[in-house]
């Protein structure tokens, strides 16, 4: 790898970490303070898993965006993909604010819907560029998909108890 590879991949790494920190920030007090309290669906994973499995899918985002990236911003399919990118990273990191900061049970749902379509949006057009690029992101949607029903059942177990849900 040159130079010039170098420094791609370490922007690419940085910024989808500086997402994952945008979101502990908002996540990190609202877990014991609030969502404990929650009633949560069956199937819901420990918290401890939460971090390990976010740090593997945001190594995968940061080399999927890389790969992307590589092909050159002018090349065929690759400034559509590299945008979308970009904006579900945005996303992502929104909904850690919408959902624990704000405490929004429906605005996190509404979110992650968004999310998880321009996660979809992303695969397609990342496989448009590279296929590896595209294969990354799959895990990511899985996860996404996991914490919708997630989001979903949250809201279904504890909007007749809660006000402002």
């Amino acid at each position: 790898m040159d130079g010039g590879t170098i420094v791609k991949l370490i922007i690419c790494i940085i910024a989808c970490f500086a997402a994952a920190g945008i979101g502990g920030i908002f996540t990190s007090k609202a877990i014991s303070d609030w969502y404990e309290g929650l009633k949560k669906p069956r199937y819901t994973p420990p918290n401890w898993v939460f971090g390990p499995v976010w740090t593997v899918l945001y190594i995968l985002m940061a080399v999927s965006v890389f790969l992307v990236w590589q092909e050159g911003l002018s090349a065929q399919g690759v400034p559509l993909a590299f945008t979308l990118f970009w904006i579900q990273l945005v996303a992502n990191a929104l909904w850690s604010y919408v959902f624990f900061a704000s405490r929004s049970i429906v605005g996190g749902i509404i979110n992650i819907i968004i999310l998880w379509l321009l996660i979809l949006a992303t695969i397609i057009a990342s496989f448009s560029v590279s296929t590896i690029a595209g294969i990354l992101l799959l895990p990511y949607i899985l996860w996404v998909s996991i914490a919708t029903y997630l989001n979903i059942g949250i809201w279904m177990l504890n909007k007749p108890d809660k006000e402002g849900l």
